[in-house]
């Protein structure tokens, strides 16, 4: 087996850029557990795009692991990091991919690991083996990785993602699927954050404007490429959008248009020169042939009746009109503009705080328990090898 990013490696990597290793809630019935967040993307008030439909390119050498695409939040919008084929950091570990989740008010990211058995990623439909719980894509074999290319295979039919489309779980729209008991044992097992080339390949997505929701509409130009960081060379285009999400839609539009229930958390906003993500038109029509309503009819302005000014006689020829101060109303329009802004600004950075608040009361418990867990351990005979618990078939 090549050389490959041991665990320390990788864990310096991520502190030498200044990421930050933050406890998040699983899903709403785990436990919590340590995650590795190199974005730390904060609560989203919209639906993450359903995930588009695309074909697993077939692996550029041996001993890679199928990595699939997935939507991230880029501070701005939504954007598409590109599945793709990587090395484990260790032998034996698997990827679990990380998944959005519905966190009472908003969507909350919930980062990919390794370990020595895949766990729970939010029953999202990922396709190329990750089917929304467990993993048949490859398997670790006397030391070497195998790719189970019926299902990781460029000619096989099977090979194209994905089917529900849908791309969170919990919330308006969203997967109700929780863990199986073996995703809840990989949970409390050693975790391995993303390697360099995962960090870097999604750092690059993330400069890319045609990878951006706002831009591709669902669609990414490069859903998939055979190498990390390669976003030239055997690229796959997404076939077509996800399936539409009535029940997401309706939740984004009503966010949008009274940004007050997104409660601090992040909405999308345009970058110079590109436009807002917004949905379709008809992103609230039902799924039929009915007619989409008619616009009220826009009568014309009456004309404004001219008074006459007091000190002129009412028979005067040149008589003054009365007419609303636009610098007034202006000046009142802005003002309550200002306020609204202000007014969110104060809900984030308090949000913000309290989120700060528990997260480090978490990672203390989290650093705690460690601690303990590490004392415990001191004086016991080296084991060789690890003993985790018996993957279970799909529930």
């Amino acid at each position: 087996m090549r050389n490959m990013h041991s665990k320390t490696a990788a864990i310096a990597f991520l502190m030498a850029t200044n990421v930050i290793a933050l406890p998040i809630a699983a899903y709403a019935q785990m436990d919590i557990s340590i995650s590795f967040d190199f974005f730390s993307p904060p609560p989203v008030a919209v639906a993450p795009p359903p995930m588009p439909v695309y074909v697993v390119p077939p692996p550029p050498e041996e001993e890679v692991v199928w990595v699939p695409g997935h939507w991230r939040w880029g501070g701005y919008d939504y954007f598409w990091v590109p599945g793709t084929w990587v090395e484990a950091p260790q032998e034996g570990l698997l990827w679990t991919p990380g998944y959005w989740s519905w966190n009472n008010a908003a969507f909350a990211w919930h980062e990919g690991y390794w370990g020595p058995h895949v766990g729970y990623y939010g029953g999202v439909n990922y396709g190329g083996g990750y089917g929304g719980h467990g993993f048949n894509g490859g398997e670790w074999h006397d030391g070497s990785y195998n790719v189970n290319r019926s299902v990781t295979n460029v000619t096989n039919i099977t090979n194209v993602t994905n089917v529900t489309n849908v791309s969170f779980n919990g919330g308006p729209g969203g997967l109700k699927d929780g863990p199986t008991a073996e995703e809840r044992a990989a949970a409390s097992e050693h975790h391995t954050p993303p390697t360099q080339v995962q960090v870097e390949h999604a750092q690059e997505a993330s400069k890319n404007p045609q990878l951006a929701a706002a831009a591709n509409h669902g669609k990414p130009p490069i859903a998939a490429t055979a190498k990390a960081n390669d976003f030239t060379h055997n690229v796959v285009v997404a076939k077509q959008a996800g399936a539409r999400n009535p029940a997401a839609e309706k939740h984004d539009a009503a966010v949008r248009q009274n940004p007050t229930l997104a409660k601090g958390a992040a909405l999308p906003k345009a970058r110079e020169g590109e436009p807002v993500n917004k949905p379709a038109a008809n992103a609230l029509a039902p799924h039929s042939a009915a007619k989409p309503a008619q616009p009220a009819e826009v009568k014309a302005p009456q004309a404004e009746k001219a008074l006459p000014h007091e000190n002129t006689p009412a028979n005067a020829s040149e008589q003054h009109v009365v007419r609303p101060d636009a610098n007034q109303q202006k000046q009142q329009h802005d003002a309550a503009v200002e306020k609204q802004k202000s007014d969110a600004a104060a809900a984030a950075k308090q949000n913000q705080q309290h989120a700060a608040e528990k997260q480090n009361q978490e990672w203390a418990a989290a650093e705690k328990k460690a601690q303990s867990e590490a004392h415990h351990e001191e004086g016991k005979p080296e084991e060789h090898g690890e003993h985790a618990p018996e993957e279970g078939g799909h529930p």
